[in-house]
């Protein structure tokens, strides 16, 4: 209840009393706090601060009440902050013409201020809290309820910093520098001020006027204690982390004040410099001295730096290459090499994504991530600089992901930054408009120094002249068009023009509009000048005079077929005539963008294609193809080749035709699923602006555009109703067996049609070669080569009947009515007169193959082609690839030409099928088909089979030897789980170099130069990186993998422990109450190995298994771990020692390492990577493991060290790298991990880990930092 009115008005007696008689202050305190307590008002009371603050402003403004008020507040009887905020509100506005008071009322603040404990959680603290929320409007201001006394806190002193600072600037007449030119606080009088005869008195007027500067210095000195006290730096910090919108108006006023405030220039403990490196600092607090423990020499090696726990620890590389900062960025290049798998998320989002986890990890300035960057994508040029010849291109999607598809991440880095709110770039001196831009140029410009990466591939030299002529004709005075340098040759150049890569990403750089020509003006880009121009046609026909105007021509279509686009406008018009041209220009077109500007067009691409592709194939796949057009470049071309050209093309690109991965992780769908038609055309209508999701990045808005033109509309699977057909029938093939072919129906006698012209010239005795039967069907005809026999039918029916007629032909030849050689014959002949075919061939025959009914085909050389030529050669290749990684192999000397080399029948004859085609350039599009399809099937059956393939394939290809060996040799892992992990202990091995600390190991030794027998005069083991990316996505058991690697990661921590700290060093390792003390270099370096090893197994698992088996690993693998005993993994010397102390504790920081940055690569360090949605629900249920683990309702059975730094590691990398996901975690979670933090000492981790967690534990947050005074 509320005390009645007579009791204060004793209260104000007392002091009146006290103060006639001017008497003693603690004497007046004393009997007011007797007279409280007297009628059970409990102290500190705001009922009382109210009283006396009224009572002195401004009746009794003398010095003997200052006193008074002084003492109560010395001993209690008032809050003090309540006290505060009362002066705040009744002194700033009238400082003008009380300045004596404003003194008073500073002084008051720099006594009183900066003690924070008890303000919050004493007596009365809630009704005080809400009584400072009452006088300054708070809440009302801000925005926040006022039912947390830590957010009141928080508010309170960011209010009376405010206050100072207005104040400040309107008596130096700045306010009007601001951007709203007034203070949203009282900071004057509402009324006019009359000081009686005072005014007239010049001295007093004088006096006022210097205290009245004075009191600006003063005000100005106490914003910036505000701002470097420890303590309410921190409080200040919070408010700049959850009050954004009210920080930038912050930061620009003390900009002003800075720069402009005379007040300041006057002070003798402030500076300028001081207060704009305030200003400019994110957390507005000045580093400082760290507690110089083992947590923070892993925030300084990982890059940790929180505003609330700042390192000044520098610690050196420990002789790991800086190149392995970089390891996972070149696992993930080389991995999207692999031609046998698609992902459904692009390569740009995933390398977007990768770099900004590795800067983030790293804490790498963005210059040399993206030097990083560009040496990585070089080197996976390099890797295959001289590259096998086989099936599968290689060195051209190498220089696709180098000048396509790094520069379109490199763009969207860039546009990311410079999204930037203009307010903020205003305002925050932090924030450099376009230094990511900046940062890309002198990357660029630095790549000059790397000459051995630079060397361009042989194929690629001329490219390189030409880029290199390019500039120097420009810096010349002459300028050229690409069709005149398609056509000059270098020897017309009167100087040498040699380029090199760097010429060559510059050109692509300018085409994404990241560089313009002035790069052709750095110091050494090019050899000289030349003065005149070589004799060369002034108008060559190509892209350039294309874009002008010029008609498509003969001539112009085959140099534009033969030369890629060499920008996206010259790609954009052919595109257009092909949607909306005349036929001849329609036809013209898709053979141009089928030509050069596919395979090699580096400097664009249409991420849309395979959506593009599907109404061509819907329009002519129904066609009858008994018309052929003749085109302008002399050949003609029917409704079956334009079918089955972009049919094989979508195919390339998507893959849907392939049968989905059997095996999921996790509750997330296998990849397998969502290689869809649906899923493609999902994709495509989610950039259209009608889908309502907003598209920030510069990609996805061009895609916007180009999906756009086509259609604004929606488009389902429902406008394709052929291929929907097709598509559902190829569904149900690859499920089930076949069946429902009906006698007398289209498909039947397209069945029958089909036969007779596969098999018209194959007579056996008096019965007709085309009589077969399959299942309930069977088909007869007369033998006759007259190609009349050929049907008159749209591809899309051809195509609902291929799986019939394939099976039939194979049931014919399982039953000895059709030789194996006839079968092959036949089945070339439906894939040359519908080449689209092929697609479905290999589907069937994949599809049957993991069925298991056919009997296996003897691979004898009478029926079947026999590989005992080159089995045994094949053999020894294999074991010579395999020698790096220890990996035994079963012999296949058994086999020979004896029954043991069988193959599955549908196998073989697929073999058979491929082998009938020519290695020519003819052929090379449906061997692109086959190649592939061929390695994975038979590389899914027991082994041997992919080595009988491989060695009848070189019995035919003798130059493609190396490729097909390498092949073969990927299939001894996928029989073997131990072979598995031996490779993957390879992996290891080769990249610590595990016999030295400072040994050359890293990305050269995992991945090394590639595949190929050019380095050594013949076959050489091939780096263990490599064979583990071609292996993984054929291994079933994906599970085991994680297992698998965190336990070859412990094994290396171990190793690198006893390494890498001399048994000397390890004997004086001492525990101290901030941790584990020992020589500071050699314990980097360890850590450094550490994390190289830790960011390799992050990468295999996402590469490995990705979504699904990153959620497995939060969700059970690592629970599991800590719950299970690992103490026999420690060797007898090193339980219980000073070793095994050092080797847990870097097993906690290896694991936590690990764990965030393969939740960095699956989800992204924020919310722009599309699965991050994925991540609040896998984080929140780890992290209420490690609460609960920490509030004791978990056993652990691993060691305690291991525990303590991997929940602190975690959380730190977590705060300083991820802060966005701590957003995502439960505010009692935090405040759980917060005390369990700090029953370790480790409170300024905890404050971290607080101050990062939003508005809802920012009070948390404020009374922690509170308790640590």
């Amino acid at each position: 209840m509320a005390a009645p009115l007579t009791m204060w008005d004793g209260v104000l007696e007392i002091t009146q009393m006290a103060q006639a008689k001017v008497g003693d202050p603690l004497l007046w305190a004393l009997q007011i706090s007797s007279n409280l307590s007297s009628h059970g008002i409990s102290l500190p009371s705001p009922e009382l601060a109210s009283v006396l603050v009224s009572y002195i402003c401004w009746d009794n403004n003398v010095p003997i009440m200052w006193k008074f008020l002084e003492k109560a507040l010395v001993l209690k009887i008032v809050p003090p902050f309540l006290i505060l905020a009362l002066l705040s509100d009744r002194v700033i506005p009238c400082r003008r013409s009380k300045p004596v008071a404003y003194r008073l009322y500073m002084e008051l603040l720099r006594r009183h201020a900066f003690e924070l404990k008890g303000q919050i959680n004493g007596s009365n603290h809630e009704k005080v809290m809400k009584s400072i929320d009452g006088v300054l409007h708070l809440s009302e201001i801000f925005g926040l309820e006022a039912n947390d006394p830590g957010i009141l806190l928080v508010e309170f002193l960011y209010a009376v910093v405010c206050q100072l600072l207005d104040a400040s600037l309107d008596d130096e007449g700045l306010l009007e520098l601001t951007s709203d030119k007034k203070s949203i606080w009282p900071i004057k009088p509402q009324d006019m001020e009359i000081d009686g005869h005072e005014i007239f008195d010049e001295i007093r007027m004088e006096h006022n006027e210097k205290l009245h500067n004075l009191n600006t210095v003063m005000a100005v000195e106490l914003i910036g204690r505000f701002l470097q006290d420890k303590r309410t730096s921190k409080i200040l910090y919070l408010a700049r982390h959850n009050l954004p919108t009210h920080w930038p108006r912050f930061i620009e006023r003390l900009q002003i004040l800075g720069e402009n405030s005379s007040a300041l220039r006057s002070s003798k403990v402030l500076t300028c410099e001081d207060l704009l490196r305030l200003a400019a600092n994110k957390c507005t607090i000045l580093t400082q001295e760290p507690k110089k423990n083992l947590l923070q020499k892993f925030h300084a090696v990982t890059g940790f730096e929180s505003p609330l726990v700042t390192s000044s620890a520098v610690l050196c590389d420990g002789g790991g290459s800086i190149s392995s900062l970089w390891l996972p960025l070149d696992l993930a290049l080389e991995d999207a090499m692999d031609g046998y798998q698609v992902n459904a998320t692009s390569s740009i989002e995933i390398v977007t994504g990768l770099v900004k986890s590795l800067q983030a990890m790293n804490g790498t300035t963005w210059h040399d991530t993206f030097v990083g960057l560009w040496i990585a994508a070089l080197r996976l040029v390099q890797r295959e600089r001289d590259p096998i010849e086989g099936p599968v291109p290689r060195l051209d999607t190498r220089m696709c992901m180098l000048l396509s598809i790094i520069p379109l991440v490199v763009a969207e880095l860039i546009e990311e930054e410079e999204r930037v709110d203009i307010n903020e770039l205003k305002n925050d001196s932090s924030k450099v408009p376009g230094s990511r831009r900046y940062d890309v140029v002198s990357s660029i410009q630095l790549l000059g120094d790397y000459h051995s990466l630079l060397s361009p591939p042989h194929s690629v030299v001329s490219l390189a002249n030409q880029a290199a002529a390019k500039a120097m004709l420009l810096v010349s005075g002459i300028n050229v068009g690409s069709a005149y340098l398609d056509c000059l040759s270098m020897n017309e150049m009167p100087v040498n023009c040699s380029g090199n890569m760097r010429h060559l990403i510059v050109e692509a750089c300018i085409a994404r509009n990241l560089l313009d020509t002035s790069a052709y003006f750095w110091p050494g880009y090019v050899n000289g000048h030349i003065n005149q121009i070589p004799n060369v046609p002034p108008q060559m026909p190509g892209w350039s005079a294309f874009l002008k105007g010029a008609p498509l021509t003969p001539i112009m279509i085959n140099a534009m077929v033969s030369t890629p686009a060499s920008s996206l406008a010259e790609l954009e018009k052919v595109f257009d005539l092909a949607a909306k041209g005349s036929d001849d220009e329609k036809i013209s077109a898709a053979t141009i963008l089928c030509g050069a500007s596919l395979l090699r067009g580096w400097n664009i691409q249409i991420p849309q294609l395979a959506c593009s592709l599907l109404p061509i194939c819907e329009v002519f796949g129904s066609c009858v193809p008994d018309v052929s057009w003749k085109l302008p470049v002399g050949d003609e071309i029917s409704a079956h080749a334009v079918f089955s050209n972009a049919f094989a093309v979508l195919l390339k690109l998507w893959r849907f035709n392939h049968p989905p991965l059997e095996h999921g992780v996790g509750d997330v769908p296998t990849v397998g699923s969502q290689l869809t038609p649906e899923y493609l055309l999902l994709v495509r209508n989610s950039y259209l602006p009608s889908s309502g999701i907003v598209l920030n990045d510069q990609t996805k808005r061009r895609l916007s555009e180009v999906a756009t033109s086509s259609s604004p509309h929606p488009v389902f699977l429902d406008s394709f109703p052929k291929l929907k057909c097709w598509y559902r029938q190829h569904q149900k093939c690859i499920a089930s067996a076949l069946s429902g072919l009906v006698d007398g129906t289209p498909v039947y006698q397209t069945v029958n049609l089909l036969l007779t012209m596969m098999f018209r010239k194959m007579n056996r005795g008096s019965q007709s070669v085309t009589t077969i039967t399959s299942g309930s069907s069977s088909s007869s005809g007369p033998g006759n080569d007259d190609s009349s026999l050929k049907p008159k039918l749209p591809a899309w029916e051809i195509l609902e009947a291929v799986p019939f007629v394939v099976d039939a032909a194979l049931t014919a030849c399982a039953h000895g009515r059709l030789y194996p050689r006839e079968l092959a014959t036949g089945l070339k002949n439906l894939a040359d007169f519908l080449p689209a075919c092929l697609a479905t061939i290999v589907s069937y025959f994949s599809a049957e193959v993991s069925r298991g009914v056919w009997k296996p085909a003897s691979m004898n050389g009478t029926d079947w082609p026999s590989p005992a030529a080159n089995l045994s050669n094949v053999e020894d290749k294999i074991k010579k690839i395999l020698a790096a990684t220890g990996v035994d192999i079963p012999s296949l000397a058994a086999g020979g030409s004896s029954p043991a080399a069988t193959l599955p029948l549908p196998l073989a004859a697929f073999a058979s099928l491929t082998i009938t085609y020519k290695i020519d350039k003819t052929s090379e599009r449906f061997l692109n088909l086959a190649g592939p399809a061929l390695e994975s099937l038979a590389a899914g059956c027991p082994w041997p089979c992919m080595p009988i393939v491989a060695s009848l394939w070189t019995q035919k290809a003798k130059r493609w030897f190396d490729f097909l060996v390498f092949s073969a040799s990927r299939t001894v892992f996928l029989h073997s789980n131990d072979a598995v992990f031996q490779l993957l202990k390879s992996c290891f091995t080769a990249t610590l170099c595990g016999a030295s600390i400072s040994s050359n190991g890293g990305v050269g030794a995992l991945l090394g130069h590639g595949f190929g027998s050019h380095f050594f005069g013949g076959i050489s083991p091939v780096a263990p990186g490599i064979l583990y990316l071609r292996v993984y996505q054929s291994i079933r058991d994906i599970e085991f993998i994680t297992e698998e690697i965190i336990s070859l990661m412990m094994q290396s921590v171990t190793q690198v422990a006893c390494t890498g700290l001399p048994k000397e060093r390890l004997g004086r390792l001492k525990r101290t109450k901030n941790g584990l003390e020992c020589g500071q270099v050699s314990l980097a370096a360890a850590m450094t190995r550490v994390k190289l090893a830790a960011s390799l197994g992050a990468s295999l698992v996402c590469l490995s298994g990705g979504l699904g088996l990153v959620q497995l690993l939060f969700k059970e693998t690592l629970p599991s771990w800590f719950i299970s005993s690992h103490r026999s993994e420690l060797g007898e010397e090193e339980d219980g020692s000073s070793l095994g102390g050092m080797v847990a504790m870097l097993r906690g920081y290896a694991l936590a390492y690990f764990a965030v940055l393969c939740g960095a690569f699956a989800w992204g360090i924020d919310n722009s990577y599309s699965a991050s949605k994925r991540r609040p629900k896998v984080l929140r249920a780890h992290m209420e493991f490690l609460a609960s683990a920490l509030d004791g309702k978990i056993s652990l059975g691993c060691d305690s060290a291991t525990w303590k730094s991997y929940v602190s590691g975690f959380v730190s990398l977590m705060v300083g790298c991820t802060p966005p996901w701590v957003l995502d975690l439960e505010p009692d979670v935090l405040k759980r991990l917060s005390n369990g933090l700090r029953q370790w000492n480790e409170e300024e981790l905890a404050l971290a880990l607080l101050g990062t967690g939003g508005l809802d534990t920012m009070g948390a947050a404020a009374e922690l930092i509170i308790e640590m005074q």
